[in-house]
């Protein structure tokens, strides 16, 4: 640290804080339990394989999106192929046409949770450190970027 920066050596610098996780210059702590970045012998990540029940929730986002514009051209194409009036026909088809672009409202919300769902991501991630001979799990999570946050954080953390 250069003279007269406004700092003090013993003031640990932050690398990342969020409502759970926080890395220092001194260490990290982790929902209250904290470890000293001198108890580390090794710090490495893992990634498991891909949740099935994750792929199923998009897949169900993608669905919902797609489900009501499907059955509204279903409507309109056999409301077309039956024999009915002209002015029942009109009726169907504009209900089934206002039915496909009500969908247009649900896009905001659905397409927000889709793009958290690509946030989490796939694969559970997890940061482990070894402390006095001991393997030890630190940070389990689903959010890439937020695993990404803290990983690279405790990195330099460490390199420092």
């Amino acid at each position: 640290m250069a003279a007269g920066d406004g700092r003090r050596s013993h003031e640990p610098v932050i690398y990342y804080r969020d409502p759970s996780v926080v890395v220092t210059s001194h260490g990290i702590e982790v929902d209250g339990d904290f470890t000293a970045l001198d108890e580390l012998t090794r710090v490495w990540h893992r990634r498991h394989s891909v949740s099935a029940r994750a792929v199923a929730g998009r897949g169900a986002l993608s669905l919902s999106l797609l489900a009501p514009i499907i059955a509204a051209i279903v409507a309109v194409v056999v409301t077309l192929r039956m024999d009915l009036s002209v002015g029942t026909r009109v009726v169907i088809v504009t209900a089934a046409l206002l039915m496909g672009l009500g969908t247009a409202l649900l896009l905001d919300p659905v397409l927000d949770r889709m793009d958290k769902s690509f946030d989490r991501g796939l694969h559970l991630h997890e940061i482990w450190v070894e402390r006095a001979g001991v393997d030890v799990c630190l940070v389990k999570t689903r959010d890439a970027a937020r695993f990404g946050r803290i990983y690279r954080a405790l990195q330099r953390a460490v390199g420092d």
